[in-house]
C-alpha cells in the first residue's frame, strides 16, 4: 500500500514539475514578431505562470476597478519576500511600473513582461538591492476594449486598448479626483509599495523627430530641494548616458502641438492630476516614457525595455543616496513655513538641446486648401533647440500648522484617509480660533472636462474668526508624510485641489434669498440706522453706473451687507489653524 501512495505522489510530483516546465515564457509580442501585444487575459496568465515557476515573483489582486475585474500587483523579489511591510525593513529601494494606463499605448506592458522573465530566467542581471513591483495593466476596463482604428496617429500594434476606461475615464486625470475605482486601488498599491522611484510607460502624440524615447521626468524645481536637483542633475542625465552607450537616443518629452520643435518647447507641468504629479506629493521620483507614436511598435517596446533596464542599473547603483535624499526630503519639507501651489515658466534660465529632427515646412492643404504642416523624413537634422525647463513659483501660501475638517464632508475624508492622512476627531465639542476663506473669485471651464466643469483662477479672502466644531470633527496636522497632499487638495487656489475639482460647489449656490418688496422695506429700515451702510452704498452707485442702473443688483448687494445673508454662500467649509 505504501508502495502505491508513493507512486501517486511521485507520478503528481513529476506531473506538476513537467507542467511549470512546460510553462510557454514567450510573448505574444514575441510570437508575432513585434507586431502584436498581449490582451488582458493573456498579461494576467502570463504573470501567474511566471509566478508558479519562479519563487521570485509574486503576483496579487489589490483591489478593484470600474470594469469589474481586479487590479493586480506583480512582485520581484530575490529574497522572495512580498510582505511590503517586511521589504521596507529590508533597506531595499522599490521601483514600481505603471503599465497600461492608456491601453492603446501598450509598448509598457510587453516590455515589462519580457523584463520580469529575463530577469529571473538569468538572461539579465538581477537586480540585488532593488525590488521590483508592476501594475500589469491599469486601465482593464481600456484594455478590454480593444480595437485597431482610435490610434489614429500610431504606428501599431495590430490591436490594442482604448484611452477611456470602462466608464470612460482617462485614469491619467483622475489620480486627485479620484472619480473611478481604479484611482483608489492604485492610491492603496501605491501606499503599500511606498515606491523610491516609478516609472509611467506611455506613447507620445505630437511632433514628428529621429528620437523613439522620451522622457518626461517630474518638473524638477516643483520637487523642490536635494531630491529634485537629483533627478535634474543626476538621475536623467546618467539616464541618457546609459540609453547612450546602448546606442537608445533620447530627449525630453516633446511639448508642441502642430508646430516644429526646433522653435523650441517647454518642459512638461505635471501638476498632482497626473501619475508623476501624484507620486511626487509622497517624495517618490517619478518619470512618464513616452515612445514616440510614428516608430515601429517592435522598436518602441525594445526601446522601453532598455530604458527600464537602465533606471533599474540607476537605482542600483545609487540607491543609497536616493533612500537618504527622500528621506531628508520628508524631514525638511515639513519645516517649510511657505509652499508653492502653482508654477510658471522662468525664462531666463535654459537648456539647449542637441536635437535630432526632421525639416518641416508649411504647404497648402490638398483637403482644406488651408496651410498645413509637412515633415520630411528625407532631411534628418541636428540642431540647437532652446527647452525651457526651469519653472519659478507664482502662487505662495503660509503654510498652516493643521486644517480642522468637519465629519460631514466624508467625500474628503474618505480620499484622506485613503491616501493615509494622520487625523485625529475631537472627542467632544470644541470652540477654536481659526482662519477662513471665502472664494472670492474663481473662473470654470466652458466645456466638460473628465466628467467635471472644472474651476481655475480660484481667489480666496482669509479672515480670522472663532468656529464651533462638534465631537467627531477632524483635526490634520500638516507635520506628517502626507504635507504634499494635504496643501495641494486642500488649499483651495491649488490647480488640483478639491475645490477646483467641484468638490464644493454646493457652497457656489446660494440656498436662501429674498423677495424684493418685503426687503425694500427691510433694508430702508436697517439704512435709516446704519450710517456707515448708507454711506458704502451711496458711494457704490455714484462710481459704477450699471449698478446705480440696476434696481436688483442694489438690493441684492445690500442683502449681502446685511445679517440675513447666509454664511455658507462661498465658505470654504476647512478651516486652517497658524502656527
Amino acid at each position: 500500500m505504501k508502495k502505491i501512495l508513493f507512486l501517486v505522489v511521485l507520478t503528481v510530483g513529476c506531473n506538476a514539475s513537467t507542467e511549470i516546465k512546460n510553462f510557454d515564457f514567450e510573448t505574444q509580442f514575441e510570437k508575432s514578431e513585434g507586431l502584436e501585444t498581449a490582451t488582458y487575459e493573456e498579461t494576467i496568465q502570463y504573470y501567474t505562470n511566471l509566478s508558479e515557476a519562479y519563487k521570485e515573483i509574486s503576483i496579487d489582486s489589490i483591489g478593484e476597478t470600474d470594469s469589474g475585474k481586479p487590479l493586480h500587483l506583480v512582485t520581484l523579489n530575490l529574497d522572495k519576500l512580498f510582505d511590503f511591510s517586511e521589504i521596507h525593513k529590508t533597506g531595499k529601494r522599490i521601483l514600481l511600473i505603471n503599465n497600461g494606463i492608456h491601453p492603446g499605448e501598450s509598448d509598457g506592458i510587453d516590455a515589462t513582461m519580457m523584463l520580469f522573465r529575463d530577469i529571473v530566467q538569468g538572461k539579465i542581471e538581477a537586480p540585488k538591492n532593488t525590488v521590483l513591483a508592476t501594475i500589469p495593466i491599469y486601465n482593464v476596463g481600456g484594455s478590454l476594449n480593444r480595437n485597431s482604428k482610435t490610434r489614429t496617429n500610431q504606428n501599431g500594434p495590430l490591436e490594442y486598448g482604448f484611452r477611456g476606461n470602462a466608464r470612460n475615464y482617462d485614469l491619467n486625470r483622475d489620480f486627485i479626483k479620484s472619480d473611478t475605482k481604479n484611482a483608489k486601488t492604485f492610491a492603496k498599491i501605491f501606499h503599500l509599495v511606498k515606491p523610491d522611484v516609478f516609472i509611467d510607460n506611455h506613447v507620445s502624440n505630437g511632433a514628428d523627430y529621429q528620437y523613439t524615447l522620451t522622457h518626461l521626468f517630474t518638473q524638477h524645481n516643483k520637487l523642490g530641494g536635494n531630491l529634485g536637483q537629483f533627478l535634474h542633475t543626476e538621475m536623467m542625465p546618467k539616464l541618457e548616458q546609459k540609453l547612450a552607450e546602448k546606442e537608445w537616443d533620447i530627449t525630453p518629452y516633446v511639448n508642441v502641438f502642430n508646430s516644429v520643435p526646433e522653435k523650441g518647447f517647454s518642459q512638461f507641468m505635471d501638476h498632482p492630476r497626473y501619475s508623476t504629479g501624484y507620486t511626487t506629493l509622497f517624495n517618490t521620483l517619478g518619470m512618464m516614457v513616452e515612445t514616440h507614436m510614428l516608430k515601429p511598435y517592435k522598436q518602441r517596446v525594445e526601446g522601453t525595455y532598455e530604458l527600464m533596464k537602465s533606471m533599474i542599473e540607476i537605482t542600483e547603483e545609487q540607491g543609497n543616496q536616493i533612500s537618504e535624499l527622500r528621506k531628508d526630503a520628508l524631514s525638511d519639507i515639513k519645516k517649510q513655513k511657505t509652499y508653492t501651489l502653482d508654477w510658471e515658466i522662468d525664462t531666463t534660465k535654459t537648456t539647449t538641446l542637441n536635437f535630432k529632427g526632421f525639416e518641416g515646412e508649411i504647404i497648402k492643404s490638398a483637403v482644406t486648401g488651408f496651410d498645413r504642416l509637412k515633415y520630411d523624413k528625407t532631411k534628418p537634422f541636428i540642431k540647437k533647440v532652446v527647452y525651457e525647463n526651469y519653472f519659478k513659483p507664482n502662487s505662495i501660501i503660509d503654510v498652516p500648522k493643521a486644517y480642522v475638517i468637519p465629519k460631514g464632508l466624508h467625500h474628503v475624508i474618505d480620499l484622506l484617509k485613503l491616501n493615509q492622512v494622520k487625523m485625529t476627531a475631537f472627542e467632544n465639542d470644541t470652540t477654536i480660533n481659526v482662519e477662513s476663506y471665502k472664494i472670492s473669485d474663481y473662473k470654470t471651464r466652458q466645456s466638460p472636462y473628465e466628467g467635471h466643469y472644472q474651476h481655475y483662477k480660484t481667489e480666496i479672502n482669509k479672515t480670522e474668526k472663532t468656529i464651533h466644531f462638534f465631537k467627531g470633527d477632524f483635526m490634520i496636522y500638516t507635520n506628517q508624510a502626507a504635507f504634499r497632499y494635504l496643501i495641494e487638495t486642500l488649499e483651495p487656489q491649488a490647480p488640483d485641489s478639491f475645490f477646483n475639482w467641484n468638490f464644493f460647489d454646493t457652497i457656489l449656490q446660494q440656498k436662501e434669498g429674498f423677495s424684493p418688496y418685503v426687503w425694500e422695506d427691510k433694508i430702508l429700515e436697517i439704512l435709516n440706522q446704519n450710517l456707515e451702510l448708507k454711506i458704502k452704498f451711496d458711494s457704490k452707485k455714484s462710481i459704477d453706473n450699471d449698478f446705480a442702473n440696476n434696481w436688483y443688483a442694489q438690493l441684492d448687494w445690500l442683502h449681502k451687507q446685511s445679517k440675513n445673508y447666509e454664511k455658507a454662500h462661498m465658505q470654504f467649509p476647512i478651516y486652517r489653524i497658524s502656527y
